[in-house]
């Protein structure tokens, strides 16, 4: 109907090419506008001025001989200034992009070893940018975005690359797992070294306070009753001690039997032999 009416509708986001008996004419801007078709006039086609996007897959290898497939992902768009050029000059707009891509990936990526593919993505989508504007705005499009979104190593790779982190990430574990129980260890050694320290301190005041309390004793009976001597008093003190650890010996739940010679005689020996211990070690000491 409008094609009879002489008239033709451009959408929003898109321009029209008016051709008059097969050469351009202008370009018709979004809205209604007369076209006298029996004039010669006619539309060529119409261009959207809207943001496109590509993904291209390139694959390449790096400078160490890894083969990677790279994911670049191009946003343009047709400028409405230059939307006679847009339409004319370029036939295949999407195959003259992948083919700028693939020549600038190609030429950048093997100059990069892996990790530094990895590392340099946005100077390698940067470099896709450079060359593609000076490119495609001779053709009348604007480069608005080039992302590189995916780098893709060989599946094998990948495994090798992900082994070699786990490998790493456990030398580390175990690295800080033997420090923390040589810690462990070394504090386990100073907390033995102190209770012992400690327990020797302990065992050395109760002696002290022993042999004190005897000699107090000693001194206090021999004051206190005429004609006995010290032998006398030690004698007797030793043979208390005696008596006391035989109550304690027979006292304690947990004692099955306990075979000691007893008798006078015996308790004489004991006395002997308790008298000339301490006496032997009075005598290394003082020597």
């Amino acid at each position: 109907m409008g094609n009879l009416l002489c008239c033709v509708q451009v959408d929003q986001s898109k321009v029209a090419i008016k051709e008059r008996f097969g050469k351009f004419e202008e370009v018709l801007d979004p809205g209604c506008h007369c076209l006298p078709w029996f004039l010669g006039s006619q539309i060529a086609g119409h261009l959207t001025l809207r943001v496109q996007q590509l993904d291209v897959k390139c694959e390449t290898k790096t400078k160490d001989n890894v083969f990677v497939n790279v994911v670049a992902s191009i946003q343009y768009r047709a400028l409405a200034e230059k939307a006679s050029d847009a339409f004319y000059k370029l036939s295949n707009t999407r195959g003259q992009i992948q083919a700028y891509v693939f020549d600038v990936i190609r030429a950048s990526v093997p100059k990069l070893i892996l990790d530094d593919v990895f590392e340099q993505k946005n100077d390698i989508a940067r470099a896709v940018e450079e060359e593609l504007e000076k490119a495609m705005s001779a053709y009348g499009y604007e480069i608005v975005q080039t992302l590189i979104v995916d780098i893709e190593p060989d599946v094998n790779v990948k495994r090798a690359m992900n082994e070699i982190n786990a490998a790493a990430r456990l030398r580390l574990a175990a690295t800080d797992k033997a420090e923390a129980e040589k810690i462990l260890q070394i504090k386990r050694a100073e907390g033995e070294a102190e209770s012992k320290y400690l327990a020797g301190l302990g065992i050395a005041r109760q002696r002290q306070a022993i042999v004190d309390g005897l000699r107090d004793s000693v001194v206090g009976f021999s004051t206190n009753v005429p004609g006995t001597s010290a032998k006398d008093v030690m004698d007797m003190v030793l043979v208390t001690q005696y008596f006391d650890t035989m109550k304690e010996i027979g006292a304690n739940s947990k004692t099955s039997a306990v075979f000691i010679p007893h008798g006078p005689g015996a308790v004489r020996d004991v006395v002997t032999q308790i008298r000339d211990g301490l006496l032997q070690g009075s005598s290394a000491h003082m020597t």
